[in-house]
């Protein structure tokens, strides 16, 4: 997703700096038929190996019947001129022809035809990217290992299995990126699995030796130890299991030295501490923002709810409204989020689809120290923009949000479209430039963001919500209809309980479409408040 424009943000360590297949549902379904491609490419060589060794299987038959027969009398069997020439000529001739038959190289197809195709294959980047996409969904949905193993997802139409080889890939990608946490969980999955007699390429030596490193990691020795000795009974040679046998022997033996003189209770308590905790999290909101994806603490109360209502909306006697007024539903109070319903037709949403596929590439976003744009692993989609002179269809859109909204769409943000695939999400953030930021949009020159209007373009599996952590809002994915809201008050101070986030997508494919409006232009459409929280 490649913005454009500025997107203010707080800038995380580089992350899946590749454009990722994973992050567009667009590229996933191409790589699906070029595998189609190839997998008819394989069975094309596998048919022509086929014929080859039939002519040669033949052949084989042939002479093993002629020669059973020429063995039991030799000489009279040369002694027949006919036999003679043949077997002069089988010698000389055939056999050269069964050479070059067996020698025949039937790949050749395959081979090109792989060789053209692989320059669209994922990378080793790619593939990690979807690994810690998993382990994103598993976090956020509170999902455990043998669900997702099992493929027993929300929503999903075809289910799918991971074998012990998919689940010791997710822990070794857990393992490199120091997350001994994941690694444990999916390398007691793989062998769990391989205790119920699943066949596969992957021992139990190598599943526990991962696995004991990332129990000791997170500070149980006493797992620790017990799964290194488990691990010898299967591999008493193991030297790297025997190293670590004997350190950690030696730390507890250490400890017990130490803790001699207290009480057991004193001694369990020290454990204790000494145990690594979780890193600390840059997200301090992660908990109620999970919560809120997953439907959970939703803070509307009874009374509040009574206060929201559905109407028609002709946008102050639009003449374009006033015999098909827009339906409109109110979803928040306080920040005011407004659902208009039935807002872009399926039609127009192929139209914008279809334009911005070509130009989907990974965002990114703006780093304040730098001031340039970067990719960030809080932000994992594929984005595009479209310019209203492109397309009528885009420019008539446009003219439905001014037209709804009132405020001014000449100084706006061209319309972005994303789309979220396996894991795409955005964590919280805030659409609008913080006073710390004064320069966000300067090369802009159209003040700050003062609106965000969020088409929903397809409906979504599972996840995928669009929640607001401060004021505990979620705002479900629905085909066809758009969300908008202030980001400023009228006094053009900052709203902070706009602060929002794109959850996960766990099923499915989510396509959205925004417009971010601006200030300049909006002095007598929206005029200052005297007060600043107004």
């Amino acid at each position: 997703m490649i913005w454009c424009i500025l997107i203010v943000g707080t800038l995380l360590p580089q992350s899946l700096a590749h454009p990722g297949f994973f992050t567009s549902i667009g590229q996933m379904t191409d790589l699906i038929h070029t595998e189609k491609d190839l997998v008819t490419s394989l069975k094309d060589y596998i048919k022509a190996e086929e014929d080859k060794l039939e002519q040669i299987k033949k052949w084989a038959e042939k002479l093993d019947r002629l020669t059973s027969t020429a063995t039991k009398d030799p000489e009279g069997f040369v002694g027949h001129p006919v036999n003679a020439f043949k077997l002069m000529k089988r010698l000389n001739t055939e056999w050269s022809e069964l050479e070059n038959l067996v020698l025949k190289d039937m790949s050749d197809g395959f081979i090109s035809n792989l060789t053209i195709q692989r320059q669209y294959f994922p990378n080793d980047e790619d593939q990690v990217g979807a690994a810690k996409a998993l382990l994103r969904l598993q976090d956020t949905y509170n999902l455990d290992t043998d669900t997702i193993s099992k493929g027993n997802l929300p929503g999903v139409k075809h289910k799918s299995f991971l074998t012990v080889e998919d689940c010791f890939e997710l822990g070794k990608v857990a393992y490199t990126e120091a997350d001994y946490y994941h690694t444990e969980l999916w390398m007691e999955q793989a062998l769990r699995q391989l205790d119920e007699g699943e066949v596969s390429t992957i021992d139990k030596v190598s599943v526990l030796d991962y696995l004991s490193y990332a129990v000791y990691q997170q500070g149980d020795l006493d797992k620790a130890l017990l799964l290194t000795k488990k691990l010898l009974e299967l591999d008493p040679e193991h030297q790297r299991a025997n190293g670590n046998l004997k350190y950690f022997e030696y730390i507890m033996a250490k400890e017990k030295d130490v803790n001699k003189s207290t009480s057991d209770d004193q001694s369990d308590q020290k454990t204790t501490l000494k145990k690594k905790g979780a890193a600390v999290d840059y997200l301090p909101e992660r908990q109620k923002y999970e919560m809120l994806c997953r439907g959970e603490g939703i803070k509307m109360t009874p009374r509040r709810q009574k206060k929201l209502f559905c109407r028609y909306h002709d946008g102050n006697r639009n003449p374009k409204f006033i015999l098909a007024p827009a339906k409109q539903e109110d979803e928040w109070d306080k920040p005011r989020i407004i659902r208009f319903h039935d807002i872009i037709s399926d039609a127009e949403i192929e139209i914008v689809k279809d334009l911005a596929k070509p130009r989907l590439s990974r965002a990114t976003v703006h780093d304040p120290e730098t001031g340039k744009l970067t990719t960030a692993q809080y932000r994992v989609s594929k984005s595009a923009w479209l310019s209203g002179y492109e397309n009528p269809v885009v420019s008539r859109i446009n003219m439905r949000i001014q037209d709804l909204t009132g405020l001014d769409v000449s100084t706006a943000e061209e319309l972005q479209v994303a789309n979220y695939g396996v894991g795409g999400q955005y964590e919280p953030h805030f659409d609008f430039a913080r006073k710390d930021e004064p320069d966000a949009f300067k090369e802009l020159g159209t003040g700050n963001r003062i609106a965000t209007w969020l088409f929903y373009m397809s409906d979504v599996s599972a996840g995928g919500a669009t929640v607001f952590p401060e004021v505990g809002a979620s705002v479900w994915p629905k085909k066809g209809t758009a969300v908008f809201w202030y980001n400023l008050f009228a006094s053009g101070e900052g709203d902070y309980s706009t602060r929002h986030a794109a959850c996960p997508v766990l099923v499915g494919n989510k396509w959205v479409s925004n417009k971010w409006l601006h200030e300049r232009g909006q002095e007598f459409r929206r005029p200052c408040t005297l007060s600043e929280l107004e």
